[in-house]
């Protein structure tokens, strides 16, 4: 789910190096403006070549940063070793020089805080150094350099200001080469520490030359860049030519470098943008499916109306005959029917009525589905006792798999199949590198200003002491986890110290309060906002810059003094094992601080007019867990409203005088228990095995299998109604089953098929709701032919012998007679009367036929076309109850959130050695392959529309070349001893006690790791790599080297194992975009697992892309794919039943067509209700197909075995099973779906409200409309057939 991951970002360290950097430069540029100090007035200073105008070090300011003398001297020819040293740094740089040795070691040991940013663009590095190094040490520098203010330090003078004369092809070039590093830690370019985010030269000119107050990083003094010098002076500007990033000889790479020529031939192509086919029809704009299945419609309506046109034609005309069928076909088997049929009672099966001159020819299936349903009913109505306690027993023993009963509300359990790629990823990432941390969050935000239509700045100053007041409150949180207290600095993520690393504005005063003042208050925050990754004062406490758009939300651009959330986000440890202690201990802190939020925090915020939302980690998932409760009375409502419902369904047409009598409320009970029960025993029988229970099923099962069982309940007690009274018990219930059983079984065995084939979804909650589903569904069949049969039975038993509904152990007083004769010789009711009088007349005029067929077809095709705009996915804020706090939550995030999720690539089994190629494969700094992965993030990144990717990736492997390289001096070093020796800002080369740092004694004899020719083309050998790399990885970032991994990678690189050369496990760090939709995740997945594929075949490289959201949105990316492919499977193992059984392909491709229409209309009806696809809608989508079977095997069935024409049977069916399965299914769940519209959950009126509503209404409409019409006009040949008369026929029981 989330989202949520997105704010965790900056959570890895990238340091502060920004700061030093600016003190690089800074000090650099005192040297330089020491000699341009010297007053011309006062020293006489000369503009020509060989001059200085500034020269060695005359003071310190009292921040340490040293001043140059303003000296307008003759440049000064060095000794070998210093000149040495100088074209090491400055190659330009020859003869005479204007910087002593002194000069020069300030320079170099200031400009190496610059390197590490820079080292992997050579030519953005040398154009840098340029700078610097003629600014420095030019031996002209009086000629470009003019000092302009002289300060007095003790009692010599010192520079103070100079104008600096530069053309500005030198200033465009460098910036055009430097522009696009990268800073790979921080997933940013290097311009962003190194210029301030600069979009020009002159910006980074601005920024370079301003000079800095006192302890604020920058220049000691005013550096004013000109392009035009004074040449009557004598002066010219500084024109030293630039290098271009894509010169072959400086070559950078292409993630540095994307306007390289050789790069762009080798850019990956833009994903080409869905472009939806559209036609204009006036001002009428249509899609082009919509306009073909238009013109379809057009040509099917014309083409079937002609045909009906001259059907009815031909047969007004008197050749026009019907021919029936009169002999007896070979195979098969002849069930008789009563030739002298009572209207009411179509097919009485009578076994010993001399009149029989007609008979049913059944399939050998159905034949024998017959013979078994006669005697089995026999035997039931004489052994009901046995019947009903044995099935009940047996259902009861399954019932006791209930002990192990679980609930499982895990999203990641619910919706990741453990067999699915995404499932597999995670498994790998959090095994092999580290589990994803756990996310704890708040966002304080701003009302809209009615007025001005936008919500006021979050940024004021009783804003952020509001927010003091809230960190103090979380900070004191003491959660009890076995007898022990937790605290947030218990369980933070620590990633370079001691120090939480949390995401918020407050880290601009390190988190202390009492800092407020003393740093600026509110102006301190807007400075830092723009300069978070130079300022030292706006490091975080956790000793990283803190960038604003992690912890700010509502602003556009960079425009974050606008914004109108502060997001604060806590990262806290998490752990693979989520039974361990410190998981439990987080939950235990998570449960706290929701308190805290609910209780305490919400109060405060909206005092002060201002929003609160909140999430935890474990958030929503105890969200899900209340959200199973939240719904019990509504659905419990529903539930008795159904059996209310039920009850009167079953009973006689009410009369006042018996209805205490001929009501069958308890008979209704006994089968809502029945239905109960089906569903308590296929939960136990799953729960003896280890299957855990899901909220759907709970909640949905025994919806669904109360509205197909109370379709059967309602149809077996009618058919037991229309036998004749003469009858015994045992031959009317004979005989209604020999009459509906093969219709019931039919309609079962493919509602359980329909069900079964669930069990091949990969979602588990999908998976294990239709194996609940099939075996619900069949044991409530079992139950209805058998126990329920049993009650049929003792409460037909209980009528005949007048005692009294719901309390039979009361006799009621008087004859039955008259109610044998009310209710035992089937008046028909109410709804029979409609069907036959009403309803069937209408639907056999030729007009209304033709009417309907075009009506349903128009709707099935404007349902396909309706079916592209159904999107993928499931709102979270609809899972949840209307009341959640998560609700406003995840409407904040979608509002504030102003960075997306992050995103790894991580490689599978990297081959760092030497003849592998892979580093140059993967990398993209200098001399890496153009087509490099690196390289190819970066450059999709430049596309974020159609990657969804929005920065570079950072990359340790990059990070580790650059800290490797003899140019980064300050960065991989050792003792004479070989081991590790850090960079002279960090202990033991530098203490903090010592004051500022400055050459230690320590490590004075420290060396860089390798020389240029200890390398191979600028790459370690593989036992140089194997040595360095737990180095790089230990090694803490700082000024002198930003480089160090320690912190930013520590958990991105598996050493396990890489001392045979390779790597198992790395991941790149990148970012998605704001992703805000549910179709933004689904597609921002699918985008990179493309680029992941693409790259994997390209390099040969095993490669897969990972984010914490992967495992739940994978389901949609074939979302579609297992919604038709199920419904397919469905839909077929329904005509495979009905074909087996009835052997009538002609029966079961037009039930065929019925479901497959109900289930186009309902996804069209989703397309309008704008429901998404998922697996919610996907499991409503197969039960339709299972309760669409009620809707159309009853009535097919009825229509099959009755006799006349197609209308005559039509009309008999409609009659038959019209009244059953319109009030056992559609009324029934009619008035139970329409109690879950007051549902508190949004889930239950989407995906149960109105799915359903449309569901009955639907199967309504083909059922009884669509369906009754089909078969009129097209139906198969009834299976009643003429027999001659014979005088020694076999007893017709034996034909059974």
């Amino acid at each position: 789910m989330d989202s949520l991951q997105g704010r965790k970002m900056s959570v890895f360290p990238s340091l502060v190096f920004t700061v030093l950097f600016l003190h690089s430069v800074v000090n650099a540029e005192r040297f330089n403006t020491r000699f341009l100090l010297a007053d011309n007035a006062t020293r006489g200073h000369r503009h020509a070549e060989e001059y200085c105008a500034m020269y060695d070090i005359c003071g310190t300011r009292s921040d340490g940063k040293v001043l140059n003398c303003p000296v307008g001297s003759p440049s000064v020819k060095p000794d070998d070793l210093l000149s040495a040293k100088i074209q090491s740094l400055c190659p330009t740089i020859t003869g005479n020089v204007c910087c002593s040795e002194m000069q020069f070691d300030t320079l170099r040991s200031q400009v190496q805080q610059a390197i590490p940013f820079l080292v992997g663009c050579p030519a953005c590095l040398r154009n840098f150094l340029n700078l610097f190094c003629e600014l420095t040490c030019s031996p002209n520098q009086s000629q470009f350099i003019n000092v302009t203010s002289v300060s007095k330090v003790g009692n010599n003078s010192t520079v103070n200001g100079i104008d600096f004369y530069i053309i500005d092809a030198f200033g465009e070039g460098m910036f055009e080469s430097c522009k696009d590093v990268k800073f790979g830690t921080m997933n940013t370019r290097a311009i962003e520490f190194i210029g301030a985010g600069a979009t020009n030269f002159k910006e980074w000119y601005a920024f370079i030359g301003r000079r800095a107050d006192l302890g604020v990083p920058g220049s000691p003094y005013a550096i004013n860049f000109l392009p035009n010098a004074p040449e009557e002076l004598g002066m010219r500007p500084m024109n030293v030519s630039t290098y271009s990033c894509g010169d072959t000889s400086l070559g950078c790479s292409c993630g540095d470098c994307p306007s390289s020529t050789a790069c762009s031939n080798s850019a990956l192509p833009s994903p080409p943008k869905k472009s939806s086919c559209s036609v204009r029809i006036g001002s009428l704009k249509a899609k082009c499916v919509e306009v073909a299945v238009a013109i379809l419609y057009i040509i099917l309506a014309s083409v079937f109306l002609g045909w009906g046109f001259i059907h009815k034609k031909r047969k007004r005309s008197p050749t026009y005959r019907t021919k029936p069928l009169v002999n007896v076909p070979n195979s098969g088997i002849i069930r008789r029917a009563n030739s002298q049929k009572d209207e009411n009672i179509p097919m009485q099966m009578l076994e010993d009525v001399p009149q029989i001159n007609s008979g049913v020819q059944l399939s050998i299936v159905q034949g024998y589905m017959s013979k078994f349903y006669r005697r089995y009913g026999t035997w039931v109505a004489r052994n009901p006792v046995l019947v009903l306690f044995a099935s009940v027993f047996l259902v009861l023993v399954l019932c006791l798999g209930l002990i192990r009963f679980q609930v499982e509300t895990r999203p990641e359990k619910l919706w990741v199949g453990p067999g699915s790629r995404a499932a597999e990823e995670k498994q790998f990432f959090d095994s092999h590198l580290a589990p994803f941390y756990r996310i704890e969050q708040l966002i304080i935000a701003t009302v809209q200003d009615t007025a001005h239509g936008k919500a006021p700045s979050i940024v004021t100053e009783s804003n952020i002491n509001l927010l003091f007041d809230i960190q103090k409150k979380v900070d004191a949180i003491r959660a009890n986890y076995s007898g022990s207290m937790v605290s947030l600095t218990d369980i933070c993520m620590k990633p370079l110290g001691n120090d939480c690393a949390t995401q918020s504005v407050l880290q601009y005063f390190k988190m202390d309060p009492q800092n407020y003042d003393s740093f600026g208050g509110i102006d301190h925050v807007e400075y830092c906002f723009q300069h978070y990754t130079s300022a030292d004062t706006c490091t975080s406490a956790f000793k990283a810059p803190l960038d604003p758009s992690t912890a700010l939300g509502g602003f556009s651009g960079n425009n974050y003094s606008e914004a109108s959330a502060f997001i604060v986000t806590y990262p806290v440890n998490n752990e693979n094992d989520k039974e361990s202690n410190g998981t439990k201990r987080a939950l235990a802190w998570e449960k706290a601080f929701i308190q805290l939020a609910k209780d305490e925090l919400l109060p405060m915020v909206k005092s002060k007019n201002l929003t609160l939302a909140f999430s935890s980690e474990s958030s929503v998932e105890e969200e899900l867990k209340r959200e199973s409760t939240a719904d019990v009375i509504t659905i419990v409502i529903s539930y008795l409203v159904m059996f209310a419902y039920i009850s009167l369904t079953l009973g006689d047409v009410p009369r006042f005088s018996s209805f205490y009598i001929s009501s069958k409320v308890l008979l209704g009970l006994s089968g809502v228990v029945l239905v109960m029960l089906s569903v308590l025993g296929s939960v136990g029988f799953f729960s003896a095995i280890g299957v855990k229970s899901t909220l759907i099923i709970m909640e949905v099962i025994p919806f669904l299998v109360l509205a197909v069982g109370v379709d059967n309940m309602c149809i077996l007690v009618h058919a037991v109604k229309r036998q004749q009274v003469e009858l015994p018990i045992e031959g009317r219930i004979s005989n209604a089953l020999v009459e509906v059983g093969p219709s019931i079984t039919l309609a079962s065995l493919s509602e359980v098929l329909a069900f079964a084939v669930g069990s091949f979804i990969p979602m588990p909650a999908c998976r294990v709701f239709s194996m609940f589903a099939a075996l619900a569904v069949l044991l409530d069949f079992l139950l209805q032919v058998t126990a329920f049969v049993a009650l049929i039975v003792f409460d037909f038993l209980r009528a005949e012998d007048n005692r009294v509904d719901c309390f039979p152990c009361i006799k009621a007083s008087g004859s039955n007679a008259d109610l044998d004769k009310g209710s035992q010789q089937q008046k028909p009711g109410l709804l029979s009367r409609y069907m036959k009088e009403i309803h069937a007349p209408i639907l056999n005029i030729w007009a209304v036929k033709l009417l309907v067929v075009c009506a349903f077809v128009a709707l099935a095709l404007a349902s396909i076309a309706l079916c592209t705009r159904i999107e993928p996915g499931l709102e979270q804020q609809i899972v949840l109850p209307r009341d959640s706090y998560l609700q406003g939550y995840f409407s904040n995030i979608s509002e504030y959130l102003r960075i997306g999720p992050p995103l790894y690539f991580v490689v599978k089994n990297y081959n760092f050695s030497s003849e592998s190629g892979q580093t140059n494969q993967l990398c993209s700094i200098s001399q890496c392959d153009s087509n490099s992965l690196l390289n190819q993030i970066a450059r999709a990144s430049l596309v974020p529309e159609s990657s969804y990717i929005a920065k570079p990736a950072a990359s340790w492997l990059d990070d580790f070349l650059v800290w490797l390289s003899p140019e980064a001096f300050g960065c991989c070093r050792k003792f004479t001893n070989q081991t590790y020796c850090p960079p002279d800002d960090q202990p033991p080369c530098c203490s903090p006690d010592d004051g500022p740092c400055g050459l230690s004694t320590v490590c004075k004899d420290c060396t860089t790791c390798f020389r240029h020719s200890d390398l191979q083309n600028d790459r370690p050998s593989t036992a140089q790599f194997k040595e360095k790399l737990p180095w790089f990885l230990s090694a803490l970032p700082s000024a002198d080297c930003a480089k160090g991994g320690n912190g930013a990678y520590s958990t991105n690189v598996e050493l396990k194992g890489y001392e045979e050369g390779i790597i198992p496990a790395s991941a790149f760090r990148t970012y998605h975009t704001p992703l805000n939709k549910q179709a933004d995740y689904v597609n921002s997945m699918r985008a990179a697992r493309d680029f992941s594929s693409k790259m994997s075949d390209s390099l040969k490289i095993d490669i897969f892309p990972y984010a914490v959201y992967y495992t739940f949105f994978e389901q949609y990316l074939n979302i579609w794919r297992t919604a038709l492919i199920n419904l397919a499977i469905a839909i077929g193992a329904v005509f495979f039943v009905c074909l087996v059984i009835t052997c009538s392909f002609w029966t079961s491709a037009i039930i065929l067509l019925v479901l497959a229409m109900i289930v186009v209309d309902l996804l069209g009806v989703m397309a309008i209700l704008n429901i998404q696809l998922n697996a919610l809608s996907v499991v409503n989508l197969v039960m339709s197909v299972g309760i669409a079977v009620e809707f159309c095997v009853h009535i097919t069935h009825a229509f099959l075995v009755t006799s006349g024409d197609r209308n005559q049977r039509m009309r008999e069916a409609l009659t038959t099973m019209g009244a059953s399965v319109f009030s056992g299914i559609t009324l029934t769940k009619l008035v139970g779906v329409l109690v879950l519209c007051f549902s508190r959950t949004e889930v239950f009126v989407i995906y149960y409200f109105k799915m359903y509503l449309a569901l009955v209404l639907l199967g309504f409409l083909h059922g009884l409309v669509f369906l009754p019409v089909i078969l009129s006009m097209f139906g198969p040949p009834s299976r009643c057939i003429l027999i001659e008369k014979q005088e020694d026929r076999p007893s017709t029981s034996s034909q059974f």
